[in-house]
């Protein structure tokens, strides 16, 4: 299973790399804000082109929720509440604004003329990250292995990275099993393990 091709991780690291591809255009703000989100509410990519505005609250000390109405793992339709901290909502509210977004959905075509369309296709998702992984240096390997999914598999890893345990990870992903959580983070387990401890602990070979 470990050996099964997965999306290339976008962490936090990378995110910010990605990030700090300064560029003034709509399609700019939007890739950044939809970087964001991906990233912290860790939604799959038919979830991120979904959002409607209607479904963004944001609080008075900047901190914003998405309610995710339906998931690939929520097909009764019971919702989810997924979060935005300060920093990334700061992304989000630029694209806002800039765009002149008052209702509808959350990310939305760019046409000729900064004219703002209709929702985006799923496919636009990893077009948007990978244009700016190429324009952040990664190489061409990196950026060819990044999908719509990519801030899904780097947050999970991020977690693990930060002490989380695997029911909070699995809660924050809305994983319903453990199965994914350990794809996505076998490489990051394995650095943690027992063994690793003990190797910390005894005279070295």
């Amino acid at each position: 299973m470990v050996a099964q091709q997965q999306a290339g991780p976008l962490n936090d690291e990378l995110v910010r790399q990605l990030l700090r591809t300064r560029g003034t255009r709509l399609r700019d703000l939007r890739h950044r804000a939809m970087l964001v989100v991906a990233y912290t509410t860790m939604v799959r990519r038919s979830e991120l082109i979904a959002f409607q505005l209607a479904d963004l609250q944001v609080e008075a000390d900047g901190f914003g929720t998405l309610i995710i109405r339906r998931s690939k793992t929520d097909q009764e339709g019971e919702g989810a509440v997924a979060p935005i901290p300060a920093d990334a909502m700061r992304h989000v509210q630029a694209w806002i604004d800039a765009a002149g977004i008052t209702d509808g959905p959350l990310f939305r075509a760019v046409l000729k003329g900064n004219r703002i369309g209709g929702a985006l296709h799923p496919g636009d998702v990893a077009r948007a990250f990978k244009l700016m992984a190429h324009r952040a240096g990664l190489t061409a390997d990196e950026t060819a292995r990044i999908s719509g999914h990519s801030t899904r598999v780097g947050s999970a890893q991020d977690m693990l990275r930060y002490g989380e345990q695997l029911p909070s990870i699995m809660q924050a992903g809305r994983w319903k099993t453990a199965e994914m959580v350990g794809l996505y983070t076998a490489k990051q387990g394995a650095r943690q393990s027992a063994a690793v401890r003990i190797a910390e602990r005894r005279v070295q070979f």
